[in-house]
């Protein structure tokens, strides 16, 4: 079964580069190229390829913000010269099911990943496999952290979406709580995580720095 594969990247000498890679096996075929996130999503929805390697940095709409939009018809592989941790992480979460960084694989590598990937596998070169293993034991260590502030399910709900910018009259809302009630979580919250303010709240939760 031939894979069907787009790809996406604001430079054409990257996209014919790739696009000779590819179609060096009998087992891929390109079926079309976008130089930014708009017309990505176009031809995403046109050819419904089975992968669509996809840069970080273009005009018009990048990686990042269409990420989880192509992800919903089409396995992601990204494919960038960003290492950073948090382009890295915010690709994953958005829905990429791999991570590939310029200059850290060869013709083979490639083809291996856009082939694991349609099989609903998912592929990370090793640097991006560090950055996801890193972030992972800190998300771990914030979890633990969090349990160790004693907070209460309700108190914790409460923080969350106060992280996510919610008004007390919205959190209410969304938790099906009285405006009172969430006050006084949110009252309660602040002295266990020993802090005098939303925005303080806000930045040690996230943070999972309680310990001060």
């Amino acid at each position: 079964m031939t894979v069907t594969v787009l790809v996406v990247d604001d430079n054409p000498v990257v996209r014919e580069s790739l696009r000779g890679v590819l179609e060096l096996s009998d087992d891929v075929r390109v079926v079309g190229e976008a130089g930014n996130g708009r017309d990505a999503l176009t031809l995403a929805l046109r050819h419904r390829p089975d992968v669509t390697l996809l840069d970080h940095r273009m005009p018009i709409a990048d990686g990042l913000s269409i990420v989880d939009d192509l992800a919903r018809h089409t396995a992601v592989l990204a494919l960038t010269s960003d290492a950073s941790p948090g382009v890295i992480a915010s690709m994953l979460r958005g829905g990429a099911r791999g991570y590939l960084v310029h200059g850290h694989f060869d013709p083979p590598d490639l083809l291996r990943a856009v082939l694991a990937v349609a099989a609903g596998q998912g592929w990370l070169s090793p640097v991006a496999a560090s950055v996801a293993a890193s972030a992972l034991r800190e998300q771990g260590a914030r979890r633990l952290a969090r349990d160790r502030a004693g907070l209460t399910d309700r108190e914790r709900d409460v923080l969350d979406l106060l992280c996510d910018g919610l008004s007390n009259a919205a959190i209410a809302e969304r938790l099906g709580l009285t405006e009172k009630t969430v006050k006084n979580h949110l009252y309660n919250a602040f002295g266990k995580l020993q802090v005098g303010s939303r925005t303080e709240a806000v930045v040690r939760w996230r943070a999972g720095t309680f310990d001060s």
